[in-house]
């Protein structure tokens, strides 16, 4: 059960008297978190990691991921790990814990102004703190905010090991530091950024067309039918990002918008290839040409703007292979159609059991009948059960970077084939399934497969090549030679 503290944070000195001198050569266990005063005397805290032998105070004090303090600016230290708080924050009379006994000429150094998540009081980003957690131990860590919403967690080790805020009963900043002063500094940057861009000013030559982005493009436009008359400005805003006009430093620029990752606030990255809105509007001819070229409705579609022609097409190729492929099994699959999206028409696309189409990108019908004739492919494999299988062993195998874990071969209810490779590191993975197709089958020699079947899973990409498996009188006798 959670213990009730019933002392006033706002009132708590904590005073820390039991300092351990670094000069003494007198460092903590490894791992210890402690509080450190530096040489400088600033107050920070950090996880010893020792790099030295048994006496040598050689390291650093690990305070989160690339976040380091060297053993060499730490002037004193006090361990935050031997204490636990609970007795005394249950006495609502107590405003002052001494951490160690206070004697006479010891090092003493105290901590108050407490405040607390209870009262919706956050620090500041990257502002490093003293802690103490609601089961009444004392920690410290780098404060995150998170995105969002309300919480956040102090950052005290590396791979972003945290305290989350819930587990957190008062803080209070410690001493400022390179990071903290980073991000109130970019934080002031801001402010300053936003005073600038109340108001901002207009250069003449860049915008004599005015300050609506749409003006540009639509100019740009009027060049680009020149050379491609099938034109539209959706096709122009296929070419991401897209350009606007925003305010950077006080005054107007064209520019592209990205989110900052931290703070999902707006980066602005200005155009600076030119002076002149006319050499704006050559450039945009410039950066949107190859999508406008590849959208060439003629080549999309080419086969008239009804769907199905586009699916019998698709579907008549993988029957060719995929014998057992009936239309019904595509019930439960991707679903197409053509459609008009912000002016144009488009192929468009959404799963069975989805609600929404989003569109497909493709320059031409070949290209979409393709891709077609690959979704059409992976749903005939997975309705076309498996019966037996064949694994071959296999030794050490690295593919640029991942490991060989599993390289199956499977016969199908239909009498046909395909394997299964999956490959992984130590953190992610994936598999692949390959249909095995009649033509490798038509061979009359095992190595004669071989050579067809490794053009479709090749040894460089997915592991096992003809050394392998060309020995393997198992996998012969299982494919059926």
């Amino acid at each position: 059960m959670q213990a009730v503290f019933t002392v006033n944070y706002k009132d708590l000195t904590l005073s820390f008297n039991e300092f351990h001198d670094v000069s003494d050569k007198d460092m903590p266990q490894y791992g210890e978190y402690c509080l450190l005063e530096l040489k400088t005397g600033a107050y920070t805290a950090g996880g010893w990691h020792p790099s030295g032998g048994e006496h040598s105070t050689a390291g650093f004090f690990l305070r989160g991921t690339a976040d380091t303090v060297d053993s060499e600016e730490v002037a004193r230290w006090h361990s935050l790990d031997r204490y636990d708080l609970t007795e005394s924050l249950e006495d609502e009379e107590i405003s002052w814990i001494n951490l160690g006994p206070e004697e006479e000429g010891d090092h003493n150094v105290q901590f108050d102004g407490f405040k607390s998540f209870a009262d919706r009081k956050a620090p500041k980003q990257e502002q490093f703190c003293l802690l103490i957690m609601k089961d009444g131990s004392l920690a410290a860590g780098r404060w995150n905010k998170w995105q969002n919403t309300a919480g956040g967690s102090f950052i005290y080790s590396s791979a972003l090991a945290s305290h989350s805020s819930d587990e957190v009963w008062a803080w209070t900043p410690l001493s400022s530091d390179e990071i903290f002063a980073m991000e109130v500094e970019r934080e002031n940057e801001k402010k300053r950024e936003k005073k600038l861009n109340r108001n901002p000013s207009v250069d003449p030559e860049l915008f004599k067309y005015g300050t609506d982005i749409n003006t540009y493009y639509e100019k740009a436009l009027e060049k680009l039918r020149e050379e491609f008359t099938w034109a539209t400005l959706p096709m122009m805003r296929k070419e991401k990002p897209l350009w606007q006009i925003a305010p950077l430093h006080g005054k107007y620029v064209f520019g592209q918008i990205s989110k900052n990752y931290y703070d999902d606030s707006d980066i602005v990255t200005p155009w600076t290839e030119g002076s002149t809105a006319d050499e704006f509007i050559d450039f945009l001819i410039k950066y949107a040409h190859d999508a406008v070229e590849h959208a060439n409705p003629d080549k999309k579609f080419k086969f008239g703007t009804d769907i199905n022609v586009y699916l019998e097409k698709a579907f008549h190729n993988v029957k060719k292979e995929y014998r057992w492929l009936d239309k019904k099994m595509l019930g439960q699959s991707w679903q197409y159609d053509i459609r008009r999206v912000d002016g144009d028409l488009e192929f468009v696309r959404r799963y069975w059991n989805e609600s929404e189409f989003s569109v497909y990108d493709v320059e031409s019908a070949e290209r979409f009948i393709e891709s077609v004739e690959s979704d059409y492919q992976s749903t005939a494999l997975q309705a076309n059960k498996t019966v037996s299988s064949y694994a071959p062993s296999f030794g050490h195998i690295s593919l640029h970077g991942w490991n060989l874990e599993s390289y199956v071969f499977y016969k199908l209810k239909s009498g046909d084939y395909k394997v299964s490779v999956t490959a992984g590191d130590r953190t992610t993975g994936g598999s692949r399934d390959f249909f095995i197709t009649p033509h490798c089958f038509e061979a009359k020699t095992y190595e004669e497969f071989l050579d067809r079947y490794l053009e479709i899973v090749p040894p460089y990409s997915f592991g096992l090549g003809k050394k392998e498996l060309l020995p393997d009188k198992d996998l012969k006798q299982f494919l059926g030679y």
